[in-house]
């Protein structure tokens, strides 16, 4: 599945709700805003079959095509065959990603990019996405 929306306006204060079942047999999806495939601010990705870690979400931003550290959270409520609800808040400086389980994830916009694409692909059954 691969959801892809261009020429969005989205600003600090907006948040990005995305509801959607994760497959059963997933190995991995992500939800990406940014600029562009290659100017990614967020790069959130969970992973459910990492050699190193076992289940692990990572957050990562793309900045001209080139990946920056990844920052690596073992707390994943998120589950095989399970409907979740993922809320993505911008608070300018920051992303702010709850969890279904309330746990929450913060990544910096490291170059304070302006959100103009939001791509949903990978094992993930999307239901609804809303932007409030």
């Amino acid at each position: 599945m691969e959801l892809e929306l261009k020429n969005l306006e989205l600003r600090a204060g907006d948040t990005l709700k995305v509801k959607g079942k994760i497959l059963d047999m997933a190995e991995r999806f992500q939800i990406d805003l940014g600029c562009d495939s290659d100017h990614l601010a967020l790069h959130f990705n969970p992973r459910f079959h990492d050699d190193t870690d076992g289940s692990v979400l990572v957050c990562n931003s793309k900045i001209a095509g080139c990946w920056g550290d990844e920052k690596r959270e073992t707390h994943n409520p998120l589950q095989k065959g399970s409907t979740v609800k993922i809320v993505m808040k911008m608070t300018g400086d920051m992303f702010e990603v709850e969890l279904p389980d309330g746990h929450e994830i913060q990544f910096p916009n490291h170059e304070s990019l302006d959100i103009c694409y939001v791509r949903i692909k990978g094992d993930f059954q999307l239901k609804s996405f809303k932007i409030c």
